[in-house]
C-alpha cells in the first residue's frame, strides 16, 4: 500500500503540500531541515540551503535528502583515503543523518529506497563510529524474541561507574541524530546516552518488523534498564530516561512502570489523550506516520486504537523526579493535557513551560542545556524545588509560577 494512501487527508491534501512546499520550503510540518543543522552543525549549512532550494513538492524529500547523503558520503571516503579521519568521521556522521532523513517520508513495507537509505545510514554510521571522538556500541536490545537496536554512547571522561540516559526520539527523529558529533548536551555533562528505535520506530520497525502498540514501549524500557544493568561501565543505581515529541509519552508510560529509573523528562510534549490534535488537526503525515508504526491500514482500525494512546492515572504511579518541558502554545498537544499530568503526579516535579512557544521552541539550544543540567542533577541526587517554571526565551530566564 501507497504510504499516501493510509489516511484519507493525506490524499486529499496532498496538492496543498506541494504548494505550501513550493511557497515556503520543506519545514511545513516539523523543521526538518533545523533539526538537521543542529545534528551535524554549521559545515553542512551550504547543503541545507541546496535542501531548501531543491525540494520543490513532497516527494522530493527523500530523494534529495538521500542525494546530499551520498554526496557526504563520498566526500568521507575520499578524506579517509587521504588519511583525513576527523574529516572522514564529521562526513560519514553527515551521511547518515542525510540517508536518515531520506527515510522518514517513506511510510511503507519494503520499500526500495527506505531499505538503501537505511543500509548507506548503517555503513556511514559504522564508519562515524570507528573515528568518533567518543566510544560508540552499536547494540541490539533482547525484546520479545527480536530486539530493538541502538547505540551506547560512553562520556569520554570516565569509563565506570558512568550515569545514564535512556534517549527516546518521536516519530520523525532517530536514534542516530539524538547523540551529535561535538557539544552533545548529555556527554559533556559525564553521562552516558543510549539511543534506541523503539517499536515502530525506523529500524526497528523496517527490517525488524515491530510495530508499536499502546503499551510496548513499557517492555522496550525494561529491556533498556536490564540490558544497562548488566553494562559495568553503567552505575545501575543512576539511570534516568528522557524522550522526546511522542517520546515523551513513551518516557512517562516507562517510568511509571518500571521504578528502576530514578529520573524522566518529557520535552516538546505528546500528552494529550487520545491524541486528537496532532492525529487529526494537525498536518496529516503524522498520523499517516503513527499508523505504519503501527501497522494499521485501515483508517477506522487505527481511530480506535488511538483512543487506547493516554496517559490518565498514570501520574500517580510515577515515584521518580519528573521533569515537563512544553511550549504554552504547543500545536500538536495543547498545554492544558501538561498541566492535567503534572498536577496527577506526587512525586518532586517541574514543568517548564514555555511562553509563547509551539511544539518546540523557536531556539532548542538553551532548553537542551536546562533539560541535561536538570537531569544530571537528579542523577547526582541534588536536591530541588517542585512547582512551574515559565521560560522566556527571549531573555533566557525562567520565573516560578
Amino acid at each position: 500500500m501507497n504510504r499516501q494512501e493510509r489516511t484519507r487527508r493525506v490524499a486529499d491534501q496532498k496538492w496543498l503540500f506541494d504548494k505550501i512546499i513550493e511557497a515556503n520550503g520543506p519545514d511545513f510540518f516539523w523543521p526538518m531541515t533545523e533539526q538537521t543543522l543542529c545534528a551535524v552543525g554549521m559545515d553542512a549549512s551550504a547543503d541545507i540551503r541546496r535542501l531548501r532550494q531543491r525540494i520543490r513538492k513532497y516527494d522530493d524529500i527523500s530523494r534529495e535528502c538521500a542525494n546530499i547523503g551520498a554526496k557526504r558520503e563520498a566526500m568521507a571516503e575520499e578524506a579517509e583515503g587521504q588519511g583525513h579521519l576527523i574529516t572522514a568521521r564529521d562526513n560519514y556522521f553527515t551521511a547518515a543523518v542525510f540517508y536518515t532523513m531520506a527515510q522518514g517520508p517513506i511510510h511503507e513495507d519494503d520499500n526500495e529506497l527506505n531499505l538503501f537509505c537505511s543500509a548507506r545510514k548503517n555503513e556511514c554510521y559504522d564508519k562515524f563510529i570507528k573515528y568518533a571522538p567518543h566510544h560508540i556500541e552499536r547494540v541490539e536490545i533482547p525484546f520479545g524474541g527480536k530486539s530493538l537496536p541502538g547505540f551506547l554512547h560512553l562520556s569520554g571522561k570516565n569509563s565506570k561507574n558512568m550515569p545514564c540516559i535512556v534517549h527516546l526520539g518521536g516519530m520523525d527523529m532517530f536514534k542516530e541524530m539524538l547523540t551529535t558529533v561535538y557539544g552533545d548536551k548529555l556527554l559533556e555533562r559525564g553521562m552516558a546516552v543510549l539511543s534506541i528505535d523503539g517499536p515502530g520506530q525506523n529500524e526497528a520497525r523496517i527490517t525488524g518488523k515491530i510495530c508499536c502498540t499502546s503499551d510496548n514501549f513499557v517492555q522496550a524500557g525494561k529491556a533498556a534498564m536490564d540490558f544497562l544493568n548488566n553494562r559495568p561501565e553503567i552505575d545501575s543505581q543512576r539511570i534516568g530516561i528522557a524522550g522526546v515529541s511522542m517520546g515523551s509519552f513513551w518516557a512517562i508510560q516507562i517510568a511509571a512502570y518500571d521504578h528502576r529509573y530514578i529520573a524522566a523528562c518529557g520535552y516538546y510534549v505528546c500528552h494529550e489523550p487520545g491524541m486528537n490534535t496532532i492525529f487529526n488537526l494537525a498536518c496529516p503525515i503524522f498520523k499517516d506516520r503513527y499508523m505504519w508504526m503501527a501497522g494499521y491500514e485501515d483508517e477506522s482500525k487505527f481511530d480506535e486504537f488511538a483512543k487506547t494512546l493516554s496517559l490518565n492515572g498514570l501520574g500517580a504511579s510515577l515515584q521518580c523526579p519528573i521533569l515537563i518541558v512544553a511550549g504554552e502554545d504547543d500545536d500538536l498537544s495543547p498545554i492544558e493535557n501538561s498541566y492535567k499530568l503534572y498536577d496527577e503526579i506526587r512525586a518532586p516535579k517541574n514543568i517548564v513551560v514555555m511562553k509563547g512557544e509551539g511544539h518546540g521552541p523557536s531556539d532548542s539550544r538553551d532548553m537542551t542545556a536546562v533539560i541535561a543540567d536538570w537531569l544530571r542533577d537528579r542523577l547526582d541526587g541534588k536536591p530541588f524545588k517542585s512547582g512551574r517554571i515559565y521560560w522566556n526565551g527571549v531573555t533566557g530566564k525562567g520565573t516560578d509560577g
